[in-house]
C-alpha cells in the first residue's frame, strides 16, 4: 500500500511526517484491503493510496472538473479542496457547519449547513441557529430552513443537487427542496436514510437504508411517487455515501468497503477499504480514480488517533484507488 501524502496538510504536519516515513503494508488502525477483480470495474491487486488525513472530518466528497475533489469539514466551517496533484486549499469559509456538499453541472455548490449542532461542540445542546439547505457558491442563497409544516430541519445528513436549482436531502427520512424553496417528502416511514444519489439521467433517486438501498422514480416536477427495494448489502450494514459510474453502476460505502451494484441492482462485488468508509466520488484527470474518505487517522505518536472519553473522534483519512470504470462525466457526481 502506497503512503504518499499531499505536501500541504496544514494542521496535521506531525501526522504527515509520520505517514511519509512509515514502512510496511499497513499503518496503525488500518485493516487488510486486498482487492479482487470486478470485471470492468477494478483490477485485481489495485492498491489504495493515502492522500490526505486530518483530525477533523472530510465528508460529502465530490469530484471537480480539474480532477480534484472538494469536501466539507464541519468542525472548521470550511469546504476544502484537494487538487489532482494533492495540494490542499480552503475553497469556502464561514460555511455554518457545512457537513456534506454537492455540485451541479453548472458548478453551483450546495451544502447541508448543520450550524452549531455538532454533538462534539460544548454548545450544541443550546444551539439556536437553525440548520438549512443552501447554495453556497457562486452566490449564497438559503433554499430551506424548515419542513412544509414549519418544523426545523434538524441535524441534516447528506444531499445531492437535482440539476434544477434544488436538491434531495436526508435527515432521518429523505426529502426534496425545489429551486423555490418548497420542501416535499420522499419517504419518512420505515427508513433510516443516510446517503442519497441520482442516476445519470436524473430519473431514479437512490437512498441508503442501513442494509438496503431504496429507489424512487423521479417525475419531471421532482416528485417521487413510488418506492421500491433496489439492492441489499450482502453480509454488511451501515450503507452511507454513494456515487455512479459512466455505465450506470452504483457504488455504496458500508462497514466493509465500497459495494458495487449493476444498474439493475445486482451485487457485482466489494472493494474492501483500509478503514470504514463514509463518502465516495470519482475524480482524477480522466475520472478513473475512486476517492473514499474513511474513518480514523494516525496520530503524531504513530498510533491510531484517539480522543478522551466522551469526546467525539472526528479524525478521517482520504484514500484513492485506480479504476477500470470511469465516473459519470455528465455532472460532478
Amino acid at each position: 500500500m502506497r503512503t504518499a501524502l499531499a505536501a500541504a496538510l496544514g494542521s496535521v504536519g506531525l501526522l504527515a511526517a509520520f505517514v511519509a516515513s512509515a514502512s510496511g503494508p499497513l499503518l496503525p488502525g488500518e485493516r487488510a484491503a486486498v482487492v479482487t477483480e470486478i470485471p470492468g470495474v477494478i483490477a485485481a491487486g489495485a492498491e489504495w493510496e493515502l492522500v490526505w488525513a486530518d483530525f477533523e472530518t472530510a465528508d460529502g466528497i465530490v469530484g471537480t472538473p480539474d480532477g480534484g475533489v472538494i469536501f466539507a469539514q464541519e468542525q472548521t466551517d470550511t469546504i476544502r479542496k484537494l487538487d489532482a496533484d494533492l495540494n490542499e486549499s480552503v475553497l469556502l469559509t464561514d460555511t455554518h457547519g457545512a457537513g456534506s456538499v454537492s455540485m451541479d453541472a453548472e458548478g453551483r455548490i450546495y451544502a447541508v449547513q448543520r450550524t452549531c449542532t455538532d454533538p462534539g461542540r460544548p454548545f450544541s445542546s443550546s444551539c439556536q441557529e437553525l440548520t438549512r439547505i443552501s447554495i453556497l457558491a457562486p452566490e449564497s442563497r438559503i433554499l430551506a430552513m424548515s419542513f412544509a409544516d414549519g418544523r426545523p430541519l434538524g441535524r441534516l445528513n447528506d444531499l445531492i443537487a437535482d440539476g434544477k436549482g434544488g436538491a434531495y436531502f436526508t435527515v432521518g427520512g429523505a426529502y426534496h427542496v425545489n429551486a423555490r424553496g418548497v420542501v416535499t417528502t420522499v419517504a419518512d416511514q420505515n427508513i433510516r436514510a443516510n446517503g442519497i444519489m441520482l442516476s445519470a439521467d436524473n430519473k431514479t433517486l437512490y437512498v441508503t437504508n442501513n442494509t438496503t438501498i431504496l429507489a424512487f422514480t423521479v417525475q419531471p416536477d421532482g416528485s417521487t411517487p413510488d418506492r421500491r427495494d433496489f439492492a441489499t448489502l450482502p453480509g454488511d450494514k451501515g450503507a452511507d455515501g454513494m456515487t455512479i459510474d459512466s455505465a450506470g453502476r452504483l457504488y455504496v460505502t458500508a462497514s466493509q468497503g465500497v459495494h458495487v451494484f449493476s444498474p439493475e441492482g445486482r451485487h457485482l462485488g466489494l472493494i474492501p477499504t483500509p478503514r470504514v468508509p463514509i463518502t465516495v466520488a470519482f475524480s482524477g484527470r480522466d475520472k478513473k480514480m475512486l476517492y473514499v474518505a474513511q474513518m480514523g487517522a494516525v496520530g503524531p505518536d504513530g498510533k491510531p488517533w484517539t480522543t478522551p472519553k466522551g469526546v467525539r473522534n472526528t479524525a478521517m483519512t482520504i484514500y484513492r484507488i485506480p479504476m477500470l470504470a470511469e465516473g459519470f462525466k455528465g455532472r460532478p457526481k
